[in-house]
């Protein structure tokens, strides 16, 4: 990453009249532009200085309507590659892919943006009472990135994969599919039950009047009592 020559420009001029401040590349080139409502605008060259023990590093990438979008690049001051990241709506989309300083790639993600304009999506619900049938839904959702599909971990000097996780909108796979199929036995349980009567049989109460007589007559020999009851 050179550096080297670039112009600050603090003010206007006819080739660049949307931008209220930018620099010129050493090839003449319009770069990081702000525009007058004080969002970033096209291609993007910026510096992050080292801090709290953390490696500074540059980074690369177009802007639009001030967030990031499409492949952006970070470098190690050195100029070695170390993230490669696609954005959407300012948010991760897509795949990410990181790297070691002195290696290979370590690190592989997925993600799936939504746009926080627009927070809805069509997604794949399993049919409940039917396993393996998905049915289109359009939810609503938060306006951000969700980690979607594959992660891969890597050894940074084989290249051998260590380990990979699918995630789907924020929960790893293996987790939706325990929590779908605990759902579908709770469902199958429920219509497979016998129905029960839901009016439960009323307990037949004495009259006060036939409890005060047989208490009246405790220990007496029986006598009958006329409670509604027929036959002998």
């Amino acid at each position: 990453m050179k550096w080297l020559g670039i112009l600050f420009v603090l003010f206007s001029f006819e080739a660049s009249a949307q931008c209220k401040t930018f620099l010129i590349n050493p090839k003449g080139d319009t770069i990081n532009c702000t525009d007058y409502e004080g969002k970033k605008q096209g291609y993007w060259l910026t510096r992050v200085q080292p801090n709290r023990g953390n490696p500074g590093y540059d980074e690369e990438g177009y802007y639009a309507n001030g967030l990031k979008e499409g492949t952006w690049y970070q470098y190690s001051q050195m100029g070695d590659v170390q993230a490669i990241e696609n954005y959407r709506w300012g948010l991760k989309d897509g795949i990410s892919k990181y790297y070691h300083v002195t290696a290979g790639l370590i690190r592989e993600e997925s993600w799936k943006a939504v746009n926080p304009s627009d927070p809805y999506d069509t997604v794949d619900v399993e049919d409940p009472y039917n396993p393996g049938i998905f049915n289109k839904v359009r939810v609503k959702l938060d306006g951000k990135s969700y980690k979607h599909g594959t992660w891969k971990l890597y050894d940074p000097y084989s290249g051998a994969l260590v380990k990979t996780e699918k995630w789907y909108m924020n929960e790893l796979e293996s987790e939706r599919k325990k929590r779908e199929a605990l759902a579908s036995k709770a469902n199958s349980d429920s219509t497979s039950a016998p129905k029960t009567d839901s009016v439960k049989t009323a307990t037949k109460v004495k009259p006060q009047e036939v409890l005060d007589f047989e208490k009246k007559n405790a220990g007496k020999k029986k006598v009958r009592v006329r409670d509604g009851r027929t036959g002998g």
